[in-house]
């Protein structure tokens, strides 16, 4: 069977920094950061010790929809995680200029991830059985809540009858699902796919969950340098929220509609510490064999990549281990790649964050172009590689490396290159 290309011809984003990739992008580029106090709820309310995070600020579905009764229904029967995916979905496939309608639906699918689903209908409704019994939930509870619920949603707006699904694999669960249309694609089961993650989890649920787990920073104080990946003084990472999505397509399906090309995705790699359910292995080596995974898809060797895109949490494991893992895979290389974390100022949207840095990686693919680590000034002596601190660089982007690593050990990793026909 001819190997089948598969391009990304675009992209939908619904972000702490902006909505729509040409605002996000921008943003990156000059190193803001979306991080401030939370405003979605009073965090003193719930006697929070961090109080801050990255919130996707005055999000309204009714920008993306003009028929009210359309909107009325998605408010009632959707979550907010998929209202961003719905949102997002929605401005990806404009981007592309795609009429799922008008090509054979059943060959066009969607996978949408998310680590949670929808969190805060659970949270809401969890106290409105206990203080009026179960009439109080409401009738929609479970199609609101349930992790699939974004990837149907947007299947059945669009009319994409393809397959479609979500995996649940915590902070990976996006870039798995990008991973995963990508190989469908290839191996002939689909010419187009919906894919991406979304996230929504900024509640106090969440918030306190995450913080007993000592896992969030706490530098309440200074919210735009709370999110310091790499650096000696990193205290944990900062929540976020808000969708990716984007679409990939078969080459020759993209040429025939003159669609818009982004960059090439060539390969990807996906393995499983197997080691505990929270720290990433110890010596990095679930990472790295993800790392070569995907280099051996896209065949290449690590000479062959100018960046990595890296999950970067601002976490003291996470950064420390990443960078190992780093180590092992490039060797010397290591010191000769460009690292940049986009959480630094996006915080981490957890299952939207892997499809964060395909998307801001194909933006640097076609501008040349990657954005800074911000906060990074005085860097961790284990953390010892060029993370593009504080100010964007222009340089030579051939090809480039999106990773993104998960509560249990998942590992996932997908090569993107500059298009060439």
């Amino acid at each position: 069977m001819k190997n089948r290309r598969v391009v990304i011809t675009g992209m939908g984003v619904v972000s702490p920094l902006g909505i729509g990739r040409h605002d996000a992008w921008k943003a990156l580029l000059e190193g803001r950061s979306g991080v401030d106090r939370i405003s979605l709820f009073d965090p003193d309310e719930y006697k929070l010790e961090t109080q801050i995070a990255a919130e996707v600020k005055e999000f309204d579905i009714n920008n993306f929809y003009t028929d009210r009764r359309k909107v009325g229904s998605m408010l009632k029967e959707m979550d907010r995680v998929t209202l961003f995916a719905m949102a997002a979905a929605k401005l990806a496939i404009e981007d592309a200029n795609l009429e799922i309608r008008k090509m054979v639906p059943e060959r066009v699918g969607t996978f949408i991830g998310t680590g949670v689903g929808g969190l805060i209908t659970t949270t809401h409704d969890h106290i409105r059985l206990f203080a009026g019994g179960p009439r109080k939930m409401g009738i929609r509870t479970i199609i609101k809540l349930m992790p699939n619920a974004p990837s149907g949603q947007v299947a059945i707006e669009h009319g994409a009858k393809g397959r479609a699904k979500s995996d649940n694999t915590a902070c990976a669960s996006g870039l798995d699902s990008l991973f995963d249309a990508y190989m469908y694609i290839k191996n002939n089961r689909a010419d187009v796919m919906i894919s991406g993650g979304t996230e929504a989890s900024l509640n106090p649920f969440a918030v306190a969950g995450f913080g007993n787990m000592m896992a969030l920073s706490k530098r309440n104080s200074e919210p735009h340098k709370a999110s310091r990946p790499f650096s000696a003084d990193r205290d944990g990472f900062v929540i976020g929220e808000g969708s990716v999505v984007l679409i990939l397509e078969e080459l020759e399906h993209a040429e025939r509609r003159n669609a818009p090309i982004f960059a090439e995705i060539r390969g990807g790699g996906a393995t499983c510490d197997a080691t505990h359910i929270v720290a990433p292995d110890e010596t990095g080596s679930g990472a790295a064999r993800a790392m070569r995974e995907a280099l051996n898809d896209a065949e290449m060797s690590p000479s062959d990549i100018d960046y990595i895109n890296a999950h970067g949490t601002s976490t003291t494991l996470n950064d420390e281990r990443e960078t190992m893992a780093i180590k092992t895979v490039f060797g010397d290389h290591a010191y000769k790649v460009a690292i940049s974390s986009s959480k630094s100022m996006m915080g981490h949207m957890l299952g939207a964050a892997g499809p964060v840095g395909v998307a801001a990686t194909a933006l640097s693919i076609g501008d040349q172009k990657v954005h800074p680590t911000i906060n990074l000034d005085n860097p961790d002596p284990k953390c010892d590689l060029d993370y593009v601190p504080n100010v964007a660089r222009e340089m030579k982007i051939n090809n480039a490396m999106v990773e993104a690593l998960g509560f249990g050990g998942h590992n996932t990793v997908i090569i993107l290159s500059k298009f060439v026909a």
